[in-house]
């Protein structure tokens, strides 16, 4: 799947495709493959290296890009998955259990969006009800208990605004999740790897260390809802996206985030082994520079962090 902008990208691949294959016949086009291939890390260098915040935005919604499961699978070591929130029910948009991350156990909670339509309707498309976030507080309040750190994996367009999520009390389970973030002594560390849409991202994101992946998105509403707001058309979403400063070197300028994670040339869904590789280092690196404060001057930080971003804002 190849994005719009990719359209240079596109054309490149397919020609070093064609004479790879004309190749195998026994045919020397080894040089003009090179060349071919350098030209093409020239437009990946060029158009990736100038993203401009709506391509961002694609590029963080990309269908290919790697998923919470992907993550867990890559950076958790036996994991074993936790479901319910024992009021009213399993909610699969949100994926937690525990593991263990660099030798660590650890509490892993994240929102997956699946990687094909049977996946995105089983996942809500990575938009989580009620019983999601009340999990994810269950969750939290288990790993305080046994005084494990908490990981979580950020990918929303945001929390599910349907009748039943607003019946089964949505935003109150959303400011819960938020306060119990904020008052555990065990740290927090936050990766956005996709999409962080609104309060649903938020809930999950209330962190000592937030860290976000190079071309993932931020923001309290999306390009297209705000675009409607403002000028009555989703249209106008690209104006929105540069306004809203959503794109991770923003939010690190305002302090908003703490760490970025660089991805591979042409983002992390062409190559999401590097991906992986990139975000174990930062997320080692952050957990390991938490776990030596103490739980009480932990606790204060964060909220203190989060109270400097309300007046910043």
């Amino acid at each position: 799947m190849y994005l719009d902008f990719e359209q240079p990208i596109v054309d490149l691949e397919n020609k070093i495709e064609e004479l790879e294959r004309i190749e195998a016949e026994s045919l020397d086009l080894q040089d003009e493959i090179a060349r071919l291939k350098t030209k093409l890390e020239r437009h990946l260098q060029t158009i990736y290296g100038h993203l401009t915040p709506w391509q961002t935005v694609q590029v963080a919604r990309h269908h290919q890009r790697p998923k919470c499961s992907d993550y867990i699978s890559a950076l958790i070591e036996q994991f074993t998955p936790l479901a319910g929130d024992r009021c009213f029910g399993e909610d699969k948009a949100i994926i937690g259990g525990l593991g263990r991350f660099d030798g660590h156990s650890v509490m892993v909670i994240g929102q997956e969006r699946g990687r094909n339509l049977d996946e995105r309707i089983t996942h809500n498309f990575g938009m989580a009800h009620p019983e999601g976030y009340r999990k994810a507080c269950r969750l939290m309040g288990m790993a305080e208990h046994f005084g494990i750190p908490v990981l979580t994996l950020i990918d929303t367009p945001g929390a599910y605004p349907g009748i039943g999520a607003e019946e089964r009390g949505q935003a109150e389970a959303i400011a819960r999740c938020i306060e119990v973030s904020l008052s555990l002594s065990v740290p927090v560390i936050a990766l956005i790897t996709g999409e962080g849409g609104s309060g649903g991202a938020i809930a999950l994101a209330c962190a000592d260390r937030i860290v976000m992946m190079q071309h993932a998105v931020y923001s309290v509403i999306s390009p297209e809802g705000c675009a409607s707001i403002l000028w009555r058309t989703a249209e106008q979403a690209p104006v929105a996206a540069e306004a809203l400063k959503i794109t991770a070197k923003h939010l690190k300028d305002f302090g908003f985030i703490d760490t970025i994670v660089p991805e591979p040339l042409g983002g992390a869904h062409r190559h999401p082994e590097q991906a992986f590789a990139a975000a174990r280092h930062v997320l080692r690196h952050e957990l390991a520079h938490v776990m030596k404060v103490s739980p009480a001057k932990r606790r204060v930080q964060r909220q203190e962090k989060f109270l400097a971003m309300t007046r910043a804002a």
